[in-house]
């Protein structure tokens, strides 16, 4: 039985730090356990040029600690008057990692996302063209389409077409929640990948309503049927190089999770690593934990590897790791937590 295995320092591939007194809060919280992270841009008002990029990154090298080593790759939020001329340039000045798709009204502060894809047809040439990754919230917001549905029939109506226009476009499906995300990608060319999250590999919708509500298991994507988990964690433990960590957490205050329309988003900076470490571990599968979390990612964004390396020990974590966040004078935020007890902790020191 293995004890302690060490790991390369893992990224993170899908990373909401939000902005002010949060932003305060839970970067350094990311910081203490991975080397870089995809910076999602959907603030109010989301980022979307690239002086809004730059002013972004520096409130966020605001919030480190001194002394932390922690790269923000930035993106940008993709709209229907974006100009082309932007990625260009941000791609040229290495200060553009990437570009994200939200559908209008998909998730949190998407609603200045896009509706008709045919309308930003010249930023996705320019963004074939410079090598700048599309980055998708793979789910459509037409209202007769049921919650649970919405990944698969993303699938079907836009990915598909949007790769035959766009061949060379390099994509990421975030936060693949279905078996069809998970065959889907595994089946596609190289220029497809995707990112799986720590909850989405432990949860199921069940678990949203066990003894009744529970609001801190509520994100978007939603958690879909047991099947959909096993599928997830077949693809993540399977050693492909498509699939990669993206933790997508997502802080809100506690007070506005736990209301009449609580917000979707589970935040789980402090825990993703074990949490992940315990799924690979319960699938025989830790020989292969490296490269979903510290690999796969770098080589799919054509960046080196990370240099140092984190130790994982199989010992049930501090407490302290679970404990709510302060996000200063408006709340706290609560810290992902499954069921059963957690059984890997990161080695401090």
């Amino acid at each position: 039985m293995v004890e302690q295995i060490e790991i390369t320092r893992p990224d993170d591939w899908h990373l909401h730090l939000r902005d002010g007194a949060m932003l305060k809060a839970v970067a350094p919280v990311s910081a203490a356990r991975f080397a870089r992270a995809i910076i999602m841009p959907n603030l109010v008002p989301p980022v979307r040029t690239l002086e809004d990029l730059r002013a972004y990154r520096g409130r966020i090298a605001a919030a480190l600690p001194a002394g932390a080593r922690f790269r923000p790759l930035m993106t940008l939020y993709l709209t229907e008057t974006t100009d082309p001329q932007t990625i260009t340039q941000g791609a040229a000045s290495g200060e553009l990692t990437a570009v994200k798709l939200y559908p209008a009204g998909a998730t949190t502060n998407s609603d200045a996302g896009v509706k008709d894809l045919s309308k930003v047809h010249t930023v996705l040439e320019a963004m074939q063209e410079a090598g700048v990754p599309l980055l998708v919230h793979g789910e459509v917001t037409d209202p007769e389409v049921d919650i649970f549905d919405r990944e698969a029939v993303f699938i079907e109506r836009v990915l598909t077409p949007l790769r035959k226009d766009f061949p060379a476009l390099r994509i990421v499906m975030e936060h693949i929640t279905t078996e069809e995300g998970a065959s889907y990608v595994g089946e596609a060319d190289d220029n497809l990948a995707a990112t799986i999250t720590p909850q989405h590999l432990i949860i199921n919708r069940t678990d949203i309503f066990k003894g009744g509500i529970r609001p801190h298991f509520y994100c978007l994507p939603i958690a879909k049927r047991e099947n959909h988990r096993q599928a997830l964690r077949k693809a993540a433990t399977s050693g492909s190089a498509k699939f990669f960590l993206g933790t997508d957490s997502a802080p809100h205050l506690s007070s506005l999770k736990e209301c009449a329309c609580g917000c979707a988003g589970i935040f789980n900076a402090p825990v993703a690593i074990p949490y992940v470490a315990q799924v690979f571990d319960e699938e025989g599968a830790l020989d292969r934990l490296e490269a979903f979390v510290s690999l796969n990612g770098a080589a799919f964004y054509r960046l080196p590897v990370n240099e140092d390396k984190i130790t994982l020990r199989k010992a049930a974590p501090d407490e302290a790791i679970f404990r709510p966040v302060d996000a200063g004078e408006d709340g706290s935020v609560v810290v992902f937590r499954a069921d059963k007890p957690l059984m890997w902790s990161v080695a401090e020191g």
